[in-house]
Parts: structure tokens; C-alpha cells; sequence
């Protein structure tokens, strides 16, 4: 079952956890905590809201502010924000003509199976160079100007070599611990989307089996209730691009 809470709900959760002394570790990774029965074994998982800084060594939670980066990538489209305490300061959307419109394909997928061709090719691949330029040049101005301590990212793996191989540098490495792979499916990057995937990540999320509701309802704070998914993030249904079918499959919080 998945289940959301709002960010006090969620704070309230982990200091009853601590105050319990229950079993738990912490994924920075994932930003999120595993709750352990008395043999070691998995029983819920807590995803954290993005606004809640990691949790220390010792499991403690000291408050501070979080800065991030959002950045969500499909063949041709960029959406990316800059944020502070889940509150968006900047963005900017890039647009690029990378996928052939006969079939459906990203420029760079048709290379893997053809290899170069015409005039036409040669401008999606120099418009696919520029727009991973442009989505560096303005991750560079995020990164100078703010201490970033989370990014937030929605890539596939097909387009990871050209946003890290890019003429213009990505500021952080793609190993950089602060990444954070997006747990869900991104539609088209716009505006929209990647506010909504940060109301999204704003939210704590429980994952657990029927099995432990009865440790879910000892946990809960008094005030709220376990909100349904589907209250809050409807499953509209869309017509995905082949690229976007097969960047579904890379799942990257896969969990």
C-alpha cells in the first residue's frame, strides 16, 4: 500500500518512530527509512518529503533548510527549477527538435540501430548538443550562485551520457551522492509537470504490506489520516512517445 502525508504529518511520523525506539535504518540515497522487525527484516518504508533534511549517523533529525534542484530530461524536452524549503525561485523549460517525426524515434536512439544520414540528422544532433549546453550552462548558475544540498533527477539512462558529456560541464558528477532518482514516472517535462512531481516529493510516502497496518495506525499522529494516492496524484491517462515507453522501463527510484 502506498499511502502520503503532508510534511508536519510526516516530521511528527519519524519522532514517533524515534520515540518508540523501533528498529530502523536510513537510506540517503533514497531519503527514506526502512522500519525493521525484531529479526532484521523489512516492514514499512518512509520516504521522506524532500523539504526534511537527511537524518544523521546517529538517525537524529536536525532541522535546517534544503535547497534543490529539480531536473527532469526526455529526449527533446527539459524541465528545471531551482528551490528553497519547497519553494520554487527559478526555472526555465528547454525545448529541442531531437526526435524524427516519421518514426517517433529520438535522434539518438535512430543512430544505436542506423547510424548517421542526411542534413536532417546533423541538425538534431547539433540541436541535441546545444540543448544539454543550455541545461548545464543554467545548472552551473544554480550551483554558483546557492548551496545546493539535494537533486532531484528524472533521466534515462540513453540520455545520461550526453548531460554528462556535454561541451558545457555538469557541475556535480553523475556518482554525486546528492542525487536524488525520482521515484515516479515523469510525463513530458513542462512547467506543470515538474511542479507537480514536486508537490509530489513534498509529500512523505509509507509503502508497506496490509500485513503492518495495525504498526502504520500506532505510528500515525492523531490529526492525520493516511491519504489515499489517488486523492492527490489521479492517474490521467497519456499517450507516451516510444522514448517515453522506454524510459518507463528505467525506473530510477525503483524501490
Amino acid at each position: 500500500m502506498n499511502r502520503f502525508l503532508p510534511q508536519d504529518a510526516s516530521l511528527q511520523l519519524l519522532q514517533k518512530i524515534q520515540q518508540m525506539g523501533l528498529p530502523m535504518t536510513y537510506e540517503y540515497d533514497r531519503h527514506r527509512v526502512i522500519l525493521l522487525d525484531e529479526q532484521g527484516n523489512d516492514q514499512l518504508y518512509f520516504r521522506l518529503p524532500i523539504t526534511l533534511p537527511p537524518l544523521q549517523k546517529t538517525n537524529e533529525f536536525k532541522a535546517q533548510q534544503v535547497n534543490y534542484v529539480m531536473l527532469l530530461i526526455q529526449a527533446g524536452s527539459c524541465a528545471m527549477g531551482y528551490f528553497e524549503n519547497g519553494v520554487n525561485l527559478d526555472h526555465k523549460v528547454y525545448r529541442s527538435y531531437m526526435v524524427r517525426k516519421k518514426q517517433g524515434k529520438s535522434q539518438i536512439k535512430y543512430l544505436k540501430t542506423k547510424g548517421k544520414s542526411r542534413a536532417g540528422s546533423r541538425v538534431r544532433l547539433g540541436e541535441t548538443a546545444e540543448f544539454f549546453e543550455n541545461i548545464n550552462g543554467r545548472l552551473q548558475e544554480y550551483f554558483r550562485e546557492h548551496e545546493i544540498h539535494r537533486i532531484a533527477l528524472s533521466c534515462s539512462k540513453t540520455l545520461f551520457p550526453f548531460l554528462f558529456d556535454s561541451k558545457t560541464p555538469t557541475p556535480f558528477d553523475k556518482r554525486d551522492e546528492r542525487i536524488f532518482r525520482i521515484p515516479r514516472h515523469v510525463h513530458t517535462p513542462i512547467y506543470e509537470v515538474m511542479m507537480d512531481t514536486d508537490r509530489f516529493l513534498q509529500r512523505g510516502e509509507l509503502i508497506y504490506d496490509p500485513m503492518h497496518q495495525e504498526l502504520v495506525d500506532k505510528l500515525m499522529p492523531v490529526h492525520h489520516p493516511l491519504d489515499d494516492i489517488e486523492d492527490y496524484f489521479p492517474d490521467d491517462e497519456e499517450d507516451f512517445s516510444e522514448d517515453e515507453e522506454e524510459d518507463e522501463g528505467f525506473y530510477p527510484g525503483e524501490w
